[in-house]
């Protein structure tokens, strides 16, 4: 290995750790050593020292072991006649700087000054501090929403931007590279003061969670939130413990496919952090000239590559970038599958959260001032022109800028294989496909869809008939086993756009129908969904018809659809067998299933209960429910409420005991439509059993929640649950149910 990359780490490592010393003094001097430290809204303490230490640190006092851990790691520096064939000592360098790092961060908490503000800067997600600041930690709510896209492969990875591109269009290009391989984006550090964050910012780039560019900090040092990130993963969905930094580091290897790309000037402190990537197998690519360590081992290929970015000349600063994010995707080993659509803006998952503001909108569909809807049915193979879109009516070129107009989308499919179970699977991915293209917003389904389109994108070319376009290469490229020929109407027409809206509906009502009335007992199968095992191993998801997936993203029809297109992947059929107790639901070929899909760590699953063997989850639920014994009931907290709950945790900190594969009687994730299904925790009382709830639910589950009471024989019970608004701690809310008279109290005892 190269002396010159082991000298500077090692000065890196030595400066930072240094610095968080003295800084730790001053904290402790003038905070004290009971200053809580705490990142908002995370778990797992400071998770990159957690991860590593096992040390659990709640205030500054906390950080003294850290400092020492980190003296322990520190070697001195290499001579001029020492070769140092081996990454020992760096890679120990790398870990006392992720440490020291951390352990910083946690003080800037300490003081309030997290997270930085930066004037201009537009963040968008629920949980971004607000217009104009830098993302601390990436929360748990945001964590566990991503989860379902890493572990299926839409998001594949993600790529840490340290430093300053050599130029604006540099910058862009590159994200928009990443971009386009739906890889998540984390961006800090700076060269002389100018960062990649500047740049992306004059050039006009939208960053925050919706887009998958994250901007952490002007500094190498909020580097270190990546790779808490990556340890939170292992926590989160891997089961594993503080301390256990061996096997967090290998999970990290083969799971999270994550690479750093060192833009501009690469100082001591760089090659200090670097170094600490390493440990997790994450490689590292400079677009500088400084020394590689071709040698695998530590990485799954190669450690460090340089590739100068002005070293071929001819080339665009798009080729350059396609050329180097190909090339990080290669030493990684990351597995991309990019979707070809001839389409002329840039397209995938990435921008499926990207924004159209009114000031910066062409035309929309739907929403206040117009009505757009959206409606896949499958037809016989000789009513199909295979690749014909059609547009009925006029484009929007004489609506007015910013303007509106109705719009009706039409896909007419067909198949061998295809089946009318399928098309509402099929017509709700037209919400993603369509809103892979960037500069188009599309939100809702069925009949209230929305869709926007920016100014810029009709600049570059786009027009209607591109969504034909889209739907058609994404539904032969996704579901090329079950679809033949695909043909598009996009409907403008008044008198047109009125009868097939009116086609739609009757559709519409037939698929609710139809589906409210499958049960359990109406299928021979059920389906098991392994997906999240990429993350979770030992986690197996069972969806039934009256039991949708934890994640609220996959049902029985869903998995159906899944396992017709390919047979050998995620979604098996479970033939339910001989019922060992039908009430409960328990099955004697789910139990086996079970048993041999989670490697033998779970022998049992009931079904329709939360008190015994409940069914694990991997880390991607929707909703959360525990017991409260005082109650006699459960709470169920949703994903998107931080608050305290009455079993005094968070979401956060109760996914850890929920999350990981792990099978806790009394606590389980569940998706939230679980909570009206006929089977929802039958066993255990059913609906009646829940005393709290997040006021989310509530309000964003109205009417089935009232239909569902209605079914269970109490029109009010829904005001007779609890939420964060009247009760947070077990005691309020048992006050509160005796007020109301909530049946729950009544009932037989939990325990």
């Amino acid at each position: 290995m190269s002396r010159y990359i082991a000298t500077r780490a090692l000065r890196g490592a030595n400066l930072i750790v240094n610095e968080f010393d003295a800084l730790l003094q001053k904290a402790l001097q003038e905070l004290g050593p009971d200053k809580e430290i705490k990142f908002t809204n995370t778990a797992y303490y400071l998770p990159t020292i957690l991860g590593y230490t096992g040390i659990e640190v709640s205030n500054i006092g906390g950080l003294k072991p850290v400092l020492e851990h980190c003296r322990t790691l520190l070697h001195g520096l290499p001579s001029n006649k020492t070769w140092l064939p081996y990454l020992g000592e760096t890679l120990d360098a790398g870990v006392a700087t992720l440490l020291a790092e951390e352990g910083i961060m946690g003080i800037r908490f300490a003081y309030g000054l997290e997270p930085q503000k930066m004037p201009g800067l537009e963040l968008t997600g629920s949980s971004a501090p607000g217009p104009g600041y830098l993302n601390g930690p990436i929360d748990d709510i945001q964590l566990r929403s991503w989860g379902i896209q890493l572990v299926d492969g839409r998001m594949p990875g993600f790529a840490a931007l340290i430093g300053c591109a050599k130029t604006n269009q540099a910058a862009v290009e590159i994200v928009r590279q990443l971009q386009q391989r739906n890889i998540l984006i984390f961006l800090s550090g700076n060269v002389n003061g100018r960062s990649v964050i500047h740049q992306l910012m004059e050039e006009g780039v939208e960053m925050g969670y919706d887009t998958y560019i994250v901007p952490f900090g002007l500094d190498t040092i909020s580097t270190v939130y990546p790779m808490g990130f990556a340890t939170r993963s292992a926590l989160t969905f891997g089961g594993m413990k503080g301390g256990q930094a061996r096997e967090i580091l290998l999970y990290n290897k083969y799971r999270v496919f994550a690479f750093a790309l060192a833009l501009g000037e690469v100082d001591d402190l760089k090659y200090a952090t670097a170094a600490g990537a390493i440990t997790y197998g994450f490689p590292v690519l400079a677009d500088t000239v400084i020394p590689e360590i071709r040698p695998t081992g530590i990485t799954q290929y190669e450690h460090v590559i340089s590739m100068p970015w002005d070293d071929i000349e001819g080339e665009t600063d798009a080729e350059k970038a396609a050329r180097f994010v190909q090339r990080a995707i290669e030493v990684r080993g990351v597995k991309i599958k990019i979707t070809e659509v001839p389409i002329p803006v840039p397209y995938g998952s990435a921008f499926e959260g990207e924004r159209v503001r009114k000031e910066d909108m062409r035309i929309e569909f739907g929403g206040k001032y117009s009505r757009a809807f959206e409606y896949l049915r499958m037809v016989d193979l000789d009513e199909v022109e295979d690749h014909k879109i059609e547009l009925i009516g006029p484009d929007f070129s004489d609506v007015p800028v910013g303007g509106a107009m109705d719009l009706g989308i039409v896909v007419e499919v067909a198949g061998r294989k295809m089946q009318e179970d399928f098309e509402p699977v099929l017509e709700r991915q037209i919400h993603y496909f369509i809103n892979g293209a960037s500069g188009i917003q599309h939100i809702g389904q069925r009949d209230i869809a929305w869709i926007r389109i920016n100014k810029a994108a009709v600049d570059k070319g786009f027009n209607l008939k591109h969504f034909g376009e889209i739907l058609y290469a994404r539904l032969h490229s996704d579901f090329g086993a079950i679809v033949d020929k695909v043909q598009v109407k996009i409907i403008t027409d008044p008198d047109v756009h009125a009868e097939w809206l009116a086609k739609a509906r009757v559709a519409y009502d037939y698929r609710n129908k139809r589906l409210s009335e499958m049960t359990d007992e109406s299928v021979e199968e059920f389906y098991s969904c392994t997906l999240c095992q990429s993350f979770a191993p030992d986690h197996v998801c069972v969806i039934s018809p009256e039991r949708l997936g934890l994640c609220g993203a996959y049902n029985w029809l869903d998995c159906k659809a899944s396992h017709q297109i390919n047979p050998t992947g995620p979604n098996q059929p479970i033939a339910k067998g001989r019922a060992i107790d039908e009430w409960r639901g328990v099955f004697e070929n789910v139990n086996a299933f079970v048993q041999q899909a989670s490697h033998g760590s779970v022998q049992s699953v009931t079904m329709y209960s939360i008190m015994e063997t409940p069914m694990t989850s991997c880390g991607c639920f929707e909703c959360i429910m525990m017991i409260l014994p005082l109650c006699n009931g459960f709470m169920i907290v949703s994903r998107e409420d931080p608050s305290m709950t009455p079993a005094g945790m968070t979401f956060s900190t109760l996914a850890g005991m929920a999350g990981g594969g792990l099978q806790t009687p009394g606590v389980m994730g569940h998706g939230k439509y679980f909570i009206v299904s006929r089977k929802f925790i039958r066993a255990d009382g059913g609906l009646k059993r829940i005393v709290w709830m997040s006021s989310f639910l509530k309000e964003t589950m109205a009417e089935e929640l009232k239909e569902a009471a209605i079914r269970a024989g109490d029109p009010d019970l829904i005001d007779k649950i609890a939420d964060e608004r009247v009760a947070t701690t077990e005691e309020e809310v048992l006050a509160y149910l005796e007020q109301v008279g909530h049946p729950a109290l009544a009932m037989e005892p939990l325990m």
